[in-house]
């Protein structure tokens, strides 16, 4: 049995041995006092860090979140193994099990000659395997804990398979506008501007789905643009900014873009 303090190289079983002695009597107080909802945002917060790390081809950094996203595994099959629900091992099996059914391709004698037709087959036997019988039972299947832009594309995508979509980018537009319009007039008359706002975000994410792209990744970008034109906008200002006007803030916005253009 390798010393946990001196190993030059670690394997998965050390790693199980580290966590169960860390939840052990006598083990890391924090540790011990957690369980599965007060880690639950940790195990999103290390996967959107891997994320991160891939969407900057960080690739050592992505060695190490990858690592913290194994752990969050192994720390919820630990707490789950303590109460009696399953292990890592029934982890292990599960998704064992799922990769050689949802890939018939693979591992028995169906054929698909492109990632669309493989994409096919697993989606099917997904929906087998879950009893899907319907294409709003596999909506309703899409996590809800996914970032909203992400889960109505996902939510999209399920319909387009099902025939309920247009064509082509025009219609998707034209409804664009009109939940704008619809957004304007809830906004006027003081009525539920979040339904509203909703079905307007629903709609772009439609429009970036013909356009092929990704809603999720649109705004972050947007995000980024924003901070780095807001910190040029600082730095233009003569002063503190909340002491000028609003005709003299998109003044300093409109030059912090144009520089932006012109770089």
């Amino acid at each position: 049995m390798v010393n946990l303090l001196t190993a030059g190289y670690y394997n998965i079983d050390d790693l199980l041995r580290i966590m169960e002695a860390l939840r052990a009597p006598g083990g890391c107080p924090w540790d011990r006092a957690q369980t599965h909802q007060s880690i639950r945002a940790n195990m999103l917060e290390e996967a959107y860090e891997a994320a991160g790390a891939i969407d900057c081809g960080d690739w050592n950094n992505l060695k190490e979140e990858l690592g913290d996203v194994l752990l969050q595994v192994v720390f919820h099959a630990a707490i789950a193994q303590e109460t009696g629900r399953f292990t890592f091992a029934d982890v292990v099996d599960g998704i064992c099990k799922k990769l050689v059914y949802r890939h018939p391709h693979v591992f028995e004698t169906a054929q698909a000659g492109d990632p669309g037709e493989a994409l096919a087959a697993w989606d099917s036997r997904k929906r087998a395997e879950k009893g899907q019988s319907t294409t709003a039972d596999a909506m309703d299947s899409v996590a809800r804990a996914l970032p909203a832009l992400t889960r109505a594309a996902k939510l999209q995508s399920k319909a387009a398979k099902a025939g309920f979509d247009w064509e082509e980018v025009s219609p998707a537009l034209d409804k664009l506008e009109e939940e704008l319009g619809e957004l304007r007039c809830a906004i006027r008359e003081e009525a539920d501007v979040e339904e509203e706002l909703g079905d307007l975000l629903f709609a772009a994410v439609k429009v970036g789905r013909f356009a092929q792209v990704d809603g999720e990744q649109a705004l972050q970008k947007a995000c980024e643009k924003f901070i780095c034109r807001f910190r040029r906008v600082e730095q233009l200002s003569p002063g503190p900014l909340d002491g000028l006007d609003v005709a003299a803030l998109e003044e300093l916005w409109r030059k912090a873009k144009e520089e932006e253009r012109r770089s």
